[in-house]
């Protein structure tokens, strides 16, 4: 029953975009800050298999992916993971510039 509801909190989580959102982003793009591109390309392709399979369990998940807590849950991971991001590429900025000055004597 727990590993069920673990399943189903995944795939809501996974589901909580609109397929149109998730193909508008690249993957690959280098400077993409957005480190949930690829769990939402992932359902994205969920819920394309899903609504083949069964159009109305597609339309549940859909239905699921935009209640408020699923939407508020994403955009808490979203603002938290580019807070963290920036933090790594300033602490990455300050070793490069330690490593240019102390280490290089640049």
């Amino acid at each position: 029953m727990v590993q069920y509801r673990a399943l189903v909190i995944a795939l809501i989580l996974l589901l909580s975009t609109t397929v149109p959102e998730v193909h508008s982003k690249s993957i690959f793009e280098r400077d993409r800050r957005d480190w949930l591109v690829i769990p939402d390309a992932v359902a994205a392709y969920i819920y394309e298999v899903v609504n083949k399979v069964s159009p109305r369990a597609g339309q549940f998940l859909v239905d699921i992916s935009q209640t408020t807590v699923v939407s508020g849950t994403r955009n808490f991971l979203i603002r938290e993971t580019t807070r963290l991001t920036i933090l790594a590429e300033q602490l990455m900025e300050k070793i490069k510039n330690l490593w240019y000055t102390k280490v290089l004597g640049y």
